[in-house]
């Protein structure tokens, strides 16, 4: 429900990252100037949409440094998704803010990946290393998801089979049913975020369309007034989906970026 795939692109085989367990996560590095834009997909999404590779271009075309990687169990990555949490991909994050994207940052967060990057962003506010946040680009942002959007939405009878057999295959639209775990929802309790003041006072951007079925356009305006800083824009797509992938979709992203980092 909160996924953002859409027309896949390849761009050779990616690298690498080391994780615990021995398990790896795929990445691919576009090297240049800093701040490194970095892209965090959506649910059971990956690194080669036509989002994350249209930012590729706009990077290279800029000199700018950028990284888009797949969490565990996504894309390219190895691990088993429906073994995931917010809690491992949120690791994952910052696994690669912390060995990939040394330096300043801009994250580039999608439907679940705009929660992540703005757990990311408290997760440096924690170390005190918030300067390092230069921006943020957030595209039908869904925060607390599992909380708000899957667990509010779901029947007495869904949730005491989740409950029960510790799983419930969700019909999706984009690709076969997504399995949500028992797991997945009690450890996302422990990363929601909409009911307190979020720690970013850099500048935000973000794109939502009103006609997403996965995401309500208010959910992302909630995010908003969360926001701890002033310099914040909320761009609303009439006619958009949850997926924003059209070619002005992809315009209204890059000139968010431009924005941001000034060019």
């Amino acid at each position: 429900m909160t996924d953002d795939q859409d027309q896949h692109m390849t761009s050779g085989q990616p690298s690498t990252l080391a994780r615990p367990g021995g398990q790896t996560l795929a990445y691919h590095a576009t090297p240049g100037k800093g701040p490194t834009v970095v892209w965090f997909g959506g649910f059971k999404s990956d690194m080669t949409g036509s989002k994350a590779t249209a930012i590729e271009e706009w990077a290279r075309a800029r000199s700018r440094a950028y990284v888009r990687f797949d969490y565990f169990g996504h894309g390219a990555s190895s691990g088993a998704f429906a073994e995931g949490t917010i809690s491992r991909w949120l690791d994952d994050g910052m696994a690669v803010l912390d060995e990939l994207a040394k330096g300043d940052v801009i994250l580039v967060g999608s439907s679940m990946g705009g929660w992540l990057s703005l757990l990311a962003a408290r997760t440096l506010a924690a170390r005190e290393q918030s300067a390092r946040l230069k921006g943020l680009v957030l595209i039908a942002p869904a925060p607390d998801f599992t909380e708000r959007l899957m667990w509010a939405g779901f029947s007495d009878e869904i949730r005491t089979q989740i409950m029960e057999t510790g799983r419930y295959l969700q019909p999706s639209d984009y690709d076969e049913p997504y399995e949500i775990t028992r797991e997945l929802i009690e450890d996302g309790r422990k990363h929601l975020i909409m009911q307190e003041v979020i720690p970013v006072t850099c500048p935000v951007r973000i794109l939502q369309g009103m006609r997403d079925d996965d995401v309500p356009w208010q959910h992302a305006l909630n995010i908003v007034e969360a926001l701890e800083g002033n310099d914040v824009t909320y761009t609303l797509v009439k006619s958009g989906d949850h997926r924003l992938s059209e070619p002005a979709d992809i315009a209204r992203l890059t000139r968010a970026l431009d924005d941001i980092t000034g060019a």
